[in-house]
């Protein structure tokens, strides 16, 4: 029996990392939101590694915080340890990691949701969605409540009937030991939607008061520590190291003599499993010549000693996994908390959505996260972020904010998603991005928080932070093209002390930086009138100023690449009218129905010669319309 609970502009299901920058975004936006949760205590969860960034991921945060989202605030509020990686590669590729008391980086976040002006968050779990016309009416509880809505956001994470497999044992479950939702999934497929098995896994989490710390190599924080969000300051605290062993024949020989009894191997898994976070027995497996893997000890918290162990996800049996632990020095005498085990859960083909996350056959319907095969907290989140941005202007009726391939990682990540679709859960990584030295990390306010502030999303407090960082990052550039530095004596001395070459006539300080011995910071000693400017602003002044060549190259692509995103294709062209087309980009193009010439030219099996046809179609199109 159900009976009428409410009416709200957006409903999001679900409150992982997608659902809570859903439902943030959309409410601050001004819409009356509801947020669904099966479990109140699973709000931000991290079920798996509990850190936040890493390479590529580290991006994609400081972009949701350039939006206007929360994941960057919320690890700058939690974060235990914090490490910049990839240091010794260029600026494209530096990122961000911090690793987090998970439960207080999930407290703080429920707060902040229970805190949020026209935001609702209730421990109910939806099992159908109804529909009006082929549009969203309203959503169902299994308590009977039933919701009037306008927008509907799923982001049920690894939730959709999830099954838990440890060996030769499984059990309907979430993670983290909680409740599946296993009633949504038949509503989706009655609803047309075509889903699919993937499937993660997660390592054992152990005792620290049975690991012996002596036999592994200490992994600190960094001494200088850099904030996720551009609205943090100077952040001061005493960090907790983590600690790097390794796997050893010995571990091997183990999953080896036992790969019989793995679910992966004998075929009891169905689900697809993410390539680039493979279980140890499948990296064993299929690297046999590698003599070691790494493993690194993680603290969960600074209240807790439970300790996570990652590079060693598996699925295997609790006994093999005991064994197999027990070989890595320092683990000898290690005792499980919680034992590894592989999820399988139902998601979506993310090729059903348009680049908005609205499904293309349901009105009002968006989906976020892990149910659109993606993998990792911080693609959950920019999904999520995006939905929630694109769900309120749904309800506004105002036209959807769609990131380009070269306006962020998120518009990568959303672009792969929905116009090539995965095959495996997707991960993010830097070399997935064809524009990646203009979309770093450190500049992703000065490309998105004007967006975020048109949406309303970024506050006026924070819009003005922007404007005086942009502000001071011009002002210096232009100072130092203005600064001549001459070819004295001591100036020449000091040049060859750097191992660079004597000047023979005067130059400006920002051509004297882009050699590549020197930088911005190393001739300091020679600008004797720089200004006090924050950490940041300097980095980005010697980014800006040292990679100037190679940056212009990048933005004449990008003003290439853009004339194939103006290109606007109609929403009810038949591809099957376009004489010229291959029958495969017929199938494709009318499956996917690109925006635009360029995602149409990324689809694959859509090749040149079709995207020219396309093209001469359009123009013919258009000059008949003229006529």
């Amino acid at each position: 029996m159900k009976y009428y609970a409410g009416d709200y502009d957006v409903v999001v299901v679900g409150a992982g990392h997608a659902g809570c920058e859903a439902g943030l975004a959309a409410a601050r936006i001004g819409c009356k939101v509801l947020v669904c949760t099966i479990n109140l205590d699973s709000v931000a969860l991290m079920p798996c590694n509990p850190n936040i960034g890493g390479t590529a991921k580290g991006h994609l945060v400081r972009e949701i915080d350039a939006l206007g989202g929360e994941m960057g605030i919320n690890i700058d509020h939690s974060f235990i340890q914090s490490r910049m990686l990839n240091t010794s590669k260029g600026p494209a590729v530096h990122s961000l990691r911090a690793q987090a008391d998970k439960r207080r980086y999930s407290e703080r976040m429920k707060n902040i949701l229970e805190k949020q002006e026209n935001l609702t968050l209730k421990q109910i779990e939806v099992i159908s969605i109804d529909l009006e016309n082929g549009k969203v009416k309203g959503v169902l509880t299994k308590n009977g409540a039933y919701y009037i809505t306008k927008t509907v956001i799923l982001a049920t994470g690894t939730y959709l009937k999830g099954k838990v497999i440890i060996g030769d044992i499984s059990y309907s479950s979430g993670p983290n030991g909680l409740f599946p939702a296993n009633d949504l999934s038949q509503c989706l497929l009655d609803l047309g939607i075509k889903l699919r098995r993937f499937k993660t896994g997660t390592p054992a989490r152990i005792n620290a008061k049975t690991v012996d710390f002596s036999k592994m190599i200490e992994q600190p924080g960094d001494d200088r520590i850099v904030p996720f969000s551009f609205m943090s300051d100077n952040l001061e605290r005493d960090q907790v190291s983590c600690y790097l062993t390794y796997t050893n024949e010995n571990t091997h020989d183990i999953i080896r003599n036992n790969i019989n009894r793995s679910p992966l191997y004998n075929g009891s898994i169905e689900g697809i499993g993410p390539r680039y976070c493979p279980s140890i027995e499948d990296k064993v497996m299929r690297f046999p010549d590698k003599e070691k893997h790494q493993v690194f000890i993680e603290p969960e918290g600074e209240n807790t000693d439970e300790l996570y162990v990652g590079g060693m996800s598996s699925s295997m049996p609790e006994d093999v996994q005991v064994a197999m632990y027990r070989t890595v020095p320092g683990l000898e005498n290690v005792e499980f908390l919680r034992t590894a085990y592989a999820i399988e859960y139902d998601c979506i083909d993310p090729q059903q959505l348009k680049l908005s996350l609205e499904f293309k056959d349901i009105e009002g319907l968006f989906g976020a996260g892990q149910i659109n095969g993606s993998s990792g907290y911080e693609e959950a989140g920019s999904q999520g972020l995006i939905a929630g941005i694109n769900a309120a202007m749904k309800v506004k009726g105002k036209e959807p904010i769609i990131l380009n391939r070269s306006d962020a990682y998120i518009g990568v990540l959303i672009d792969d998603l929905v116009t090539k679709g995965t095959n495996e859960p997707y991960r993010m990584m830097t070399s997935r991005s064809e524009y990646r030295l203009l979309l770093r990390q450190d500049n992703a306010d000065l490309r998105l928080t004007e967006i975020g502030h048109s949406v309303g999303l970024v506050s006026e407090e924070r819009y003005n932070k922007y404007l005086e960082r942009k502000k001071s990052i011009e002002k210096e550039i232009e100072r130092i093209k203005n600064l001549q530095i001459t070819n004295k004596k001591e100036v020449n001395k000091f040049l060859v002390s750097l191992n660079s070459t004597e000047l023979k006539k005067p130059i400006s300080l920002y051509e004297l930086i882009k050699r590549p011995e020197l930088d911005y910071f190393k001739v300091q000693i020679l600008d004797l009138e720089r200004p006090e400017l924050s950490f940041d602003v300097q980095e980005e002044v010697n980014t800006m100023s040292k990679y100037e060549g190679y940056i212009e190259k990048q933005l004449e692509q990008v003003k290439q690449y853009r004339k194939f995103e103006k290109r606007i294709i109609p929403e009810n062209i038949d591809y099957s009218n376009v004489h010229g087309l291959r029958i495969e980009a017929i199938q494709k193009l009318n499956k996917i129905r690109p925006m635009n010439i360029g995602q149409a030219s990324r689809i694959s099996g859509v090749s040149p010669a079709d995207v020219s046809v396309l093209l001469i179609y359009l123009e013919h199109k258009s000059k008949k319309y003229n006529e």
